[in-house]
């Protein structure tokens, strides 16, 4: 692992595996939207607004995934001082952020047919709200950070404080009454018939590309101004000097 923090090694890789999978994924979400939308039949019980299925679940898997992520490359930054770690955080809170929006917002649109209303303060609701503040904290925390060329401790901190939020999302359909259902797909068994299962899956790996291709693009482009920044100092430096 330590080999892929050669920041010449990692940009050898994302080169190529950028494009692949924002390729693939685009395709598979593609496939898998398709196929929900025209292909599946209406909900017993929800009729035609099931189809929002294959938008609001890997949104909300993504969006905690992409915190999670957060929280691994803070990890790693904090312990072995990966230098590409804090650039990984800071990649992938952005397009985490939109998956989170984007899972409030279905959401809101699947809640108003099925339970009568847009919104809910109940357990899962309410912790999705607070991880998109989050992001909204995070990313305003690491823009910061390195516009004043701060320490990157400070939002990788952040970063692991923040994780706390993800078990409660997850568990909160669990520990508390709420509208919205229990958890549907849980280790060895499922919930979904499988006719709605199967896109849904392929949904989640599309989705899942677009993210990892997605965050990949960001770190280049991270890294692309860190170096930048880095020549423009030490030229002001010898000029400094000169």
């Amino acid at each position: 692992m330590h080999g892929f923090a050669n920041p010449k090694r990692f940009l050898g890789l994302a080169r190529w595996l950028t494009p692949l999978l924002l390729g693939s994924g685009l395709l598979l979400s593609a496939i898998a939207l398709a196929w929900g939308v025209f292909n599946v039949p209406p909900d017993r019980l929800m009729g035609d607004t099931v189809r929002i299925l294959f938008i609001h679940v890997p949104s909300a898997w993504l969006g905690m995934g992409g915190w999670t992520a957060i929280a691994i490359s803070s990890a790693v930054f904090l312990i072995w001082r990966h230098p590409l770690a804090s650039l990984a955080a800071r990649a992938a809170a952005l397009p985490g952020a939109v998956f989170t929006a984007v899972c409030l917002a279905t959401g809101s649109i699947w809640g108003r047919p099925t339970w009568g209303t847009w919104w809910v303060w109940d357990g899962r609701l309410t912790s999705m709200l607070v991880l998109l503040f989050l992001y909204f904290g995070y990313m305003a925390l690491s823009q910061s950070v390195a516009r004043e060329n701060a320490s990157s401790r400070i939002p990788a901190i952040f970063g692991l404080v923040g994780a706390i939020n993800i078990p409660i999302i997850n568990r909160s359909v669990v520990w508390w009454n709420s509208l919205h259902q229990p958890p549907s797909i849980t280790m060895g068994k499922s919930a979904i018939d499988g006719v709605f299962l199967a896109p849904l899956l392929l949904a989640v790996v599309g989705f899942s590309l677009l993210f990892g291709g997605i965050v990949l693009a960001r770190m280049r482009a991270l890294l692309a101004d860190t170096q930048a920044e880095a020549r423009l100092r030490r030229k002001a430096m010898g000029e400094a000097l000169a």
